[in-house]
């Protein structure tokens, strides 16, 4: 929904009478990165990281047996009985699915924590934008994802990221 009213705005923007449009301050920013990126950002999510090692050790283990089992059905299946080969088949199958699984828990987990990450720094991040939006008197700001092309200079994603770690320490 923002996208939408973001496009719309700079549309609006850009309609409006040249000399509107020449005074407008339009930036670029990509709130997400400025958080994660900033130094408090990172030590959380190095923090959740390691959190989630125990888990994501366990998953690559099991991917790892999952592999050997593979191997083995392909290396011996053709002197296996079919007895055997149904179990190490339905074997595999159970792997993949638990496999699965423990892959969508671990993803599941690590974007509730980034979602925890950005809900917890987004109160100095809102200081820091408005800050930023006093001083530099921005007009409207607008998310790069919902443009197709922005020059680089009016990215304040950067600045912002570093706001945040000066306000940190």
């Amino acid at each position: 929904m923002f996208n939408r009213l973001a496009m719309a705005l700079v549309a609006t923007a850009m309609l409006a009478a040249p000399s509107v449009y020449a005074e407008m301050k339009i930036v670029v920013l990509d709130p997400v990165r400025a958080i994660l990126e900033s130094d408090e950002g990172k030590v959380l999510i190095e923090a959740a990281n390691k959190e989630m090692q125990a888990d994501s050790d366990e998953l690559r283990s099991d991917a790892e047996a999952l592999q050997a089992l593979q191997a083995k059905l392909q290396k011996d299946g053709e002197v296996m009985s079919d007895s055997d080969k149904r179990k190490a088949v339905k074997e595999l199958e159970s792997m993949q699915a638990d496999l699965q699984f423990g892959s969508q828990k671990i993803q599941k987990i690590a974007q509730d924590k980034r979602q925890e990450i950005l809900q917890t720094l987004a109160p100095q991040y809102d200081k820091v934008l408005k800050d930023l939006i006093q001083v530099d008197q921005i007009d409207l700001i607008v998310q790069p994802n919902a443009l197709q092309y922005a020059n680089p200079k009016h990215d304040i994603t950067k600045r912002v990221t570093e706001k945040l770690n000066e306000q940190s320490k």
